[in-house]
């Protein structure tokens, strides 16, 4: 059988790497490291939800990172892909954990969620990440957090 093998790009694994240190600070409940990885004007966006869910990632994401971290002391994420599509890099991760506290409207019940979600991570010259859009099934979200049954 023949092997293929696939250069990339040193920019390429650079921002590749970059992503992986996002995961890993995530895993760690960093968003402080995490936001190091940012350009300091770079924007963020919560797909689903809508027009609250855009802001800036060291005013917004900073906000929502640190209420997920302390309402799901467990969350922890699994990268599963990574693609490059021009000068982004897409990541589908699986993010999971239990909720403890009330997070955003939603009353804790002790109950756990699982999702994939996918980051669409853009970069500067500089391989800082300048944009990030996450989006992800916010109907089985909360769904799995009781919400509705």
């Amino acid at each position: 059988m023949e092997s293929t093998t696939v250069k990339e790009s040193f920019k390429v694994l650079t921002r590749k790497g970059t992503c992986i240190e996002f995961f890993s600070a995530y895993q760690e409940h960093d968003y402080a490291r995490m936001l190091t990885l940012f350009s300091p004007d770079a924007d963020v966006e919560f797909g689903p939800l809508g027009e609250g869910g855009k802001g800036k990632a060291t005013e917004l994401g900073k906000n929502i990172w640190a209420t997920l971290m302390d309402c799901f002391p467990d969350i922890d994420n699994t990268i599963d892909t990574f693609e490059v599509d021009d000068e982004n890099i897409i990541c589908k991760v699986n993010i999971f954990g239990t909720q403890a506290k009330d997070f955003a409207g939603i009353p804790s019940k002790g109950l756990r969620f699982e999702n994939d979600h996918i980051f669409i991570f853009k970069f500067d010259n500089d391989d800082n990440i300048t944009s990030l859009h996450i989006d992800w099934n916010h109907e089985s979200f909360c769904k799995q957090l009781g919400v509705g049954l």
